[in-house]
């Protein structure tokens, strides 16, 4: 039976059945990987941020001299998209997953997931928010 409301034990299940914790070891072994995923996900944030942020350059104005290489840099911006792309479909899904194990009631994982995300915060995402701030950022996550 899942628990609907909070509660703090070592007993939790986490994501699939088969992550089951019935020790302490089990159990702060998986608030660690909780904790790491957490950070990960901010930095993934970052790197994204930081891509657009790169992408959405001016471009110099040798660079638009040069007319015969447009065609590169037009296939250098559909890079630069598709990695976009898939830095945003792998960050909400750790999202996603992050919200599901924060489903799961235990007051431990609640905390640990929510640590995580503030010193992935602190750490990858606060040197440049004034940068950041000028690019607007889609999440599919609330916990961005």
């Amino acid at each position: 039976m899942m628990h609907m409301t909070f509660y703090w034990s070592k007993n939790v299940t986490l994501l699939i059945d088969s992550w089951k914790t019935d020790s302490w070891t089990s159990y702060l072994l998986s608030l660690v990987a909780c904790f790491v995923v957490s950070v990960f996900y901010q930095y993934l944030e970052n790197r994204r941020i930081r891509l657009r942020l790169l992408a959405s350059g001016k471009p110099s104005p040798a660079s638009e001299i040069q007319v015969p290489l447009l065609r590169r840099k037009l296939l250098a911006g559909d890079k630069v998209k598709v990695g976009g792309a898939v830095l945003f479909g792998v960050s909400s899904a750790i999202g996603y997953l992050l919200m599901l194990a924060v489903m799961s009631f235990n007051g431990g994982v609640f905390v640990v997931i929510v640590v995580g995300l503030a010193v992935g915060h602190f750490v990858f995402r606060s040197e440049g928010e004034e940068e950041a701030s000028s690019v607007v950022v889609d999440s599919s996550c609330a916990c961005a």
